[in-house]
This record gives C-alpha cells, structure tokens and sequence, in this order.
C-alpha cells in the first residue's frame, strides 16, 4: 500500500515557476514509478511526466517537454515536478501516482494516486 501527498501549488503569473512535491509512504518506494497528472476544469486527466523506479528515466508529455522537470530522492521517499515558463494552460490540479511499472503510469492505470494539488497561472 502507498500513500501519495502532493503540496506545493498555488498560483503564479504566466511566466513563473512552481515546484511540486509528491510525498509518499512505504518502504519500497525506489521500486516504484512516479508519475504526475493534471486536470483542468472541464477536461479529462491527461499525463504530464513519469520517472521509473529502476534507473530514474524520465519521459515527458510534449505539452511540458522543456519546461518541466520530474526528479525523485527515494531516501526521502519524494518526487517533484519543477514547472518553469508557467502559462495559463497549465492551471489545473495537479496529481501524483504511483505503480509498479513504468507502463501503467503512461497508460493512466496506475494503483496509488494522490489527493491533488491546485496551479493557477494568471495572464
């Protein structure tokens, strides 16, 4: 079982950066995939970026390739995104999930997922 807390949003002017955090519970997190999903108001959830758990690989939607970051410190049992060049299209509530496998992440059927947390870019 995996808990996942996200923290860290909040709301920018276009242009500026955030940094979310993704704190998760449990003693095998490093065996874990992390990734990071939005939703904006009246939209599906779409997938933003995803590091695996064997050797820390990275893979980016294209929306946010370049400008966002993932990173993950498993002696913290942490991950981040860092989310510079913010544009109103990126407000949307931003969550974390957890798998086994790199796979379920970018197929949206991960298993553990946070509660969210709010980005709200203003022109």
């Amino acid at each position: 079982q995996v808990q996942l807390v996200e923290s860290g949003g909040g709301l920018v002017q276009a242009g500026g950066s955030l940094r979310l955090s993704c704190a998760a519970s449990g003693r095998t997190f490093s065996s874990y995939a992390m990734g990071w999903f939005r939703q904006a108001p009246g939209k599906e959830r779409e997938f933003v970026a995803v590091i695996s758990g064997r050797d820390s690989s990275t893979y980016y939607a294209d929306s946010v390739r370049g400008r966002f970051t993932i990173s993950r410190d498993n002696a913290k049992n942490m991950v981040y995104l860092q989310m510079n060049s913010l544009n109103p299209e990126d407000t949307a509530v931003y969550y974390c999930a957890a798998e086994t496998s790199t796979w379920a992440i970018l197929s949206s059927t991960a298993s553990y997922w946070g509660q969210g947390t709010q980005v709200t870019v203003s022109s």
